[in-house]
């Protein structure tokens, strides 16, 4: 979620950083004749985003080393790589994000490393599972500004994708491990399939009326259109920025207008504006939607993206006057095999 908005300081701040990052490869020694898949016949792969990359391991499983490198809990729209992320990112054979312009900074490291380790391959999920026809362009991604909403994970058939062209990527990367990869991704994506029928379920039981979204971040332009719901506004501008007295003063009336009965706010960003809007329109706030962070602590089963989207759906929904309980009998934890 690392969308580019760019400045003269910014500009200013890449500059130096290019700088950096020649003189860090540059000084790197990336084993290009025998890298680390050809000495341990194990793929090292790197990802983005927290639900990436647990969609990744339930592909991979065991037969990869695996390495996320946004930490959860931040704010991926301006997370920057650091130089233990440079070093990484140079030693990966795969480098696996979301595109769509999410993770720039982290494409153009990709770019750079080419030049002392011209093995790594990138994948490009996003790019790969909608043609730019499809891509939505909404309040926080306007398309003046040229760069689409990415959140596609959200959308558990866009998930579904995601997981087959990682399985069809390490397949063709590492064919020995191809029954392996295989059977991952006909567990996973079951389980995907369940998730999303369970979700049609759960929201079709939300009155009509009420099947209206407006959150802080613009996260779900495409989970809406999948379960018949419309975003019908967020709070945070395109920049990142904190919204005017008068785009608030807009959002209340459009909420009144709307009688829309919550909004929903994010864990990763202030909540001072969404309580200002809930106060002043009397409707209830939903705190805890999340787009990229999982729930629960590492080890914890529903730390996956299947429990992410269970507990988005039961945040989501039941406010909004529907039930979950079409979600109750799904598992979140990982299935891939050890």
């Amino acid at each position: 979620m690392i969308k580019p908005f760019f400045n003269k300081s910014m500009a200013t701040l890449y500059i130096t950083f290019a700088a950096f990052l020649s003189l860090l490869l540059g000084s790197t020694n990336f084993d290009t004749s025998q890298n680390s898949f050809a000495l341990n016949k194990t793929l090292n792969v790197v990802t983005s985003v927290s639900p990436i990359t647990n969609i990744v391991k339930n592909i991979g499983g065991d037969k990869i080393n695996l390495t996320g490198l946004v930490p959860e809990g931040v704010n991926s729209h301006t997370y920057e790589p650091v130089p233990s992320d440079v070093v990484k990112l140079g030693n990966a054979d795969l480098v696996i994000i979301n595109g769509l312009y999410l993770e720039d900074p982290m494409e153009r490291i990709v770019n750079t490393s080419l030049n002392n380790n011209p093995n790594i391959q990138l994948l490009k999920l996003g790019d790969n599972t909608i043609s730019p026809a499809k891509w939505v362009f909404d309040f926080s991604f306007p398309r003046e500004q040229g760069y689409p909403n990415p959140h596609l994970w959200l959308n558990p058939v866009y998930a579904m994708k995601f997981a087959n062209l990682t399985k069809d990527k390490l397949i063709e990367m590492d064919p020995n491990n191809t029954a392996y990869y295989t059977e991952n991704a006909n567990r996973y994506v079951a389980l995907l399939k369940q998730l999303d029928e369970g979700i049609k379920e759960a929201t079709d039981t939300i009155p009509p009326e009420n099947r209206k979204l407006i959150t802080y971040h613009d996260s779900w332009a495409y989970f809406a259109p999948r379960y018949n719901m419309t975003v019908i506004g967020a709070v945070q501008p395109s920049d990142f920025s904190e919204p005017s007295p008068l785009d608030i003063a807009k959002l209340i009336d459009q909420v009144k207008a709307e009688k829309v009965p919550a909004i929903f706010a994010s864990k990763v960003f202030s909540n001072r504006i969404t309580d200002q809007i809930a106060d002043e329109s009397g409707i209830e706030i939903v705190q805890t939607l999340s787009d990229d962070a999982l729930p629960g602590n590492l080890t914890a089963p529903n730390h996956t993206y299947v429990g992410m989207m269970l507990d988005n759906m039961q945040n989501m929904i039941v406010p909004l006057g529907g039930n979950v309980s079409s979600l109750s009998e799904i598992n979140p934890a990982n299935t891939y095999i050890p």
